[in-house]
């Protein structure tokens, strides 16, 4: 219990940081899609660089979980599915005007007709594991 509620209060304040940083803003995300402001994209970059940045130490010093376990991280391949699931994200993002993380830091600061937005998401999830043996992989 102890852990679930750092989680929380870890997941809390990252959800202030969003939305104070305007990353959850559909004004900022059509900005985006429509090559009309670069907010974001310098977001996603630094976020790309810290991520890579990130996984060099971890790989480097050979660090462990919170958990005290070893992290591996093996080589993902690339197959059709990947493109094909990229497009179907990137067309759910600019039409909705929110990522599936951040809609949860929407919904909490208020903007409740992005319910729809997460239901449609886990609609979709539910849709995915139905057909997914069916699907390139």
């Amino acid at each position: 219990m102890k852990k679930n509620l750092k989680y929380l209060l870890v997941g809390i304040y990252f959800g202030i940081v969003l939305v104070k940083s305007e990353v959850v803003s559909w004004f900022r995300i059509q900005e985006m899609f429509r090559f009309q402001g670069f907010h974001m994209y310098g977001v996603i970059g630094m976020a790309v660089i810290v991520g890579a940045i990130s996984l060099f130490i971890i790989k480097k010093r050979h660090m462990k979980s919170v958990e005290g376990e070893n992290m591996r991280m093996k080589p993902k391949r690339f197959h059709t599915g990947l493109v094909i699931g990229g497009l179907l994200f990137g067309l759910g993002w600019a039409f909705t005007g929110a990522c599936p993380g951040p809609i949860y830091a929407i919904i909490g600061s208020g903007t409740t007709v992005f319910l729809i937005v997460i239901l449609s998401a886990i609609s979709g999830v539910w849709v995915y594991g139905l057909i997914r043996k069916k699907l390139p992989h």
